[in-house]
């Protein structure tokens, strides 16, 4: 069944591409409870026993979801008729426990694919299995007591996630949980027979679910703006060396240098003269704000400069490029200044009073919109 889940969805969610995410992104925890009740020989309502849960979920990708959960039932009724395998009346407070691993597949975005938000109702298929745990007493019937050993199995279920994602953020989520679960075990005397109907109860749930926040800000997986093949890779890497190889007086360059800085000065005019600057850039992949091991030589220098001038300082101001909204933007470029702070301070050792870092939202500074997912450095040289 778990084969078949990611099978599945694997070849649904070839039809989109996500952003690249961690895996500390894309989790959830949900709280559980409702009623349970045999699948049949019993009359529904007036056998319900009490039933609560907790699951804590990865959505892998925006079709397929792995998680585990934890349920315990509540003994509030007696399932003693001739078919059941549920063991005499118990004093306990929880006379059965299921732990256990599940997957889900969203059949919203398996057919009808996923636009980069979750729709406010979606549906689910849940398949699961694990330990089954059936606490049990000492009985007596016409003064003959009878011990009834604890119970260990396996259980299997099937069911839905009627799911309404709230408000704009999409951080929570409501459910009805619908499912039916069977009891794999049993003893020589028992019908073993697998799914077998007498064997099996039926859950009415309903859950309360949190979306943790992602890397990206958001709680929910989005769509990537932008589809590279490797040859565009490949193409993007071999202009990147070009422009390396070439010297600093050549054109491409000095427009480079003309766009960020309006008043080019060389180091030496840095150094002789306090009232000048010296800028330096951090670039950032779209949706991040961590410094990559590519970009830690920018961050370097500028920690290096600070080091051989203590009378200089830094600002830093940190911009997004125009994709997303004006908050994420906002986050971003937030993130993105106080991320190259924070090296500066914890790795460098460089006195956080002589840096200021702040967020400016969308940046402009250059043409190609990627380029403005950056952090600029102006360091300013003291006496």
């Amino acid at each position: 069944m778990m084969l078949a889940i990611v099978m599945a969805a694997t070849s649904a969610h070839a039809q989109v591409t996500v952003q690249g995410s961690k895996f500390t992104d894309n989790w959830s925890l949900t709280l559980k409870g409702g009623a349970v009740s045999p699948f049949q020989h019993y009359a529904f309502w007036p056998s319900c026993r009490g039933i609560w849960g907790v699951e804590l979920r990865k959505q892998v990708t925006s079709v397929l979801g792995l998680g585990v959960e934890g349920e315990w039932t509540v003994n509030t009724s007696s399932w003693n008729k001739q078919y059941s395998v549920w063991g005499p009346h118990s004093k306990n407070i929880f006379d059965h426990q299921l732990v256990g691993a599940f997957g889900t597949i969203n059949f919203a975005n398996w057919f009808g694919g996923y636009k980069g938000v979750p729709r406010t109702l979606e549906v689910e298929g849940v398949l699961g299995a694990g330990w089954w745990h059936g606490y049990k007493t000492t009985e007596v019937v016409n003064d003959v007591s009878t011990h009834y050993a604890d119970d260990n199995s396996w259980y299997t279920k099937a069911g839905l996630n009627i799911n309404w994602n709230l408000g704009e953020s999409k951080a929570w989520t409501v459910a009805l949980k619908p499912a039916v679960v069977w009891h794999m075990g049993g003893g020589a005397k028992q019908n073993t027979t697998a799914f077998n109907a007498n064997r099996a109860m039926v859950e009415m749930e309903a859950g309360l679910t949190y979306h943790f926040g992602n890397s990206n800000g958001e709680h929910y997986m989005t769509l990537c703006d932008k589809k590279y093949t490797q040859a565009d890779v490949d193409a993007l890497n071999a202009e990147i060396n070009a422009l390396r190889a070439r010297k600093p007086e050549t054109k491409i360059v000095e427009k480079v240098v003309e766009k960020v800085v309006e008043k080019p000065v060389s180091v030496e005019k840095v150094i002789d003269n306090s009232s000048k600057s010296l800028e330096t850039n951090v670039f950032f992949a779209q949706g991040k704000s961590v410094v990559t091991a590519a970009q830690m030589p920018n961050v370097e220098r500028v920690a290096t400069f600070l080091k051989n001038n203590p009378g200089s300082t830094v600002v830093i101001r940190g911009y997004a490029s125009p994709e997303g909204s004006k908050e994420i933007n906002e986050r971003l470029a937030n993130a993105r200044a106080t991320a190259v702070r924070d090296l500066l301070v914890n790795k460098y050792k460089i006195a956080a009073k002589r840096i200021n870092a702040k967020g400016l939202g969308v940046g402009d500074m250059f043409s190609e919109p990627d380029w403005n997912r950056v952090s600029v450095c102006t360091i300013n040289v003291g006496e």
